[in-house]
């Protein structure tokens, strides 16, 4: 007998440091911007499958938010409105550029007439940026998974439901290169994107969610209208700068609940 009540006592620690049900739940009149990278599959023995969420879980989260009064914007739309947004307003963000974001996820969001943004690595094939972050994380995993082609994006674009942003040229770490480089990879992505979709590029994403005073001033006098991090949690874009958004990361390590109190707090558990 003392053995279970110790068990459950353990239980519910856990259960209570894991979910942290009991924190205070963000006002809905802030939006929550949610942060994606792929949708597929886990890969078996990979190192970023939290980064890997299903196309199943991923069609149960839009289908959720959808059924429930959320209503979908791109990040241009929701900084330009922000003043005057609805309760219950929400963007979905993929990073890098990932094929499975065309093949797996749109399909998805055109079925739920959900609309989102897309943060683009410009040269995104071949290409291992995860090293660049921490040295140990060069497995190639990264080269390998199929980006985006540039037709794909033109039907995304074509549909109305999805904006290209950008992620910089080459998704370095801002950090370690010089004020000109910097400028390189953030203004002349800009242009590229806009010359290459004719489009206008307005959204922008720090690689890593690395960046310094410097970075933010080159982002506004580049022309974009706001910028993402990946500091985790929900802004609240009146107040906040929207140079500086947080944004609520969805895992392939999620479970639905995980998901839903993400929504509520912004983080999942005590730590995240």
């Amino acid at each position: 007998m003392i053995i279970l009540l110790v068990l459950l006592i353990f239980f519910i620690l856990y259960a209570s440091w894991k979910y942290a049900w009991w924190k205070r739940t963000i006002s809905n009149k802030h939006p929550r911007i949610l942060m994606y990278h792929m949708i597929s599959n886990h890969a078996k023995g990979a190192k970023f499958n939290s980064l890997r969420v299903s196309p199943n879980m991923f069609e149960k989260q839009i289908a959720y938010l959808a059924s429930n009064g959320w209503s979908f914007y791109t990040m241009a739309e929701i900084t330009q409105k922000r003043e005057t947004l609805p309760k219950k307003s929400v963007v979905i963000t993929f990073d890098d550029g990932y094929e499975d974001n065309f093949t797996n996820a749109f399909p998805i969001l055109e079925k739920y007439n959900a609309k989102a943004t897309i943060y683009l690595v410009v040269d995104r094939h071949d290409r291992e940026w995860s090293s660049l972050r921490k040295a140990k994380n060069n497995s190639g995993e990264l080269r390998k998974e199929p980006k985006l082609q540039d037709e794909q994006i033109r039907k995304m674009i074509s549909s109305g439901l999805i904006e290209i942003a950008s992620h910089t040229l080459t998704h370095p770490n801002l950090s370690k290169l010089n004020h000109e480089q910097k400028h390189h990879e953030i203004f002349e992505s800009k242009k590229i994107i806009e010359k290459l979709f004719n489009i206008e590029c307005n959204s922008f994403c720090y690689p890593f969610g690395i960046f310094d005073e410097d970075d933010l001033r080159l982002v506004q006098d580049s022309g974009y209208t706001n910028a993402t991090t990946t500091k985790t949690g929900i802004s609240n874009l009146e107040q906040e700068n929207i140079f500086k958004i947080s944004r609520i990361t969805v895992s392939g390590k999620d479970n639905f609940l995980g998901f839903l109190l993400k929504l509520r707090h912004g983080t999942k558990g005590v730590k995240k």
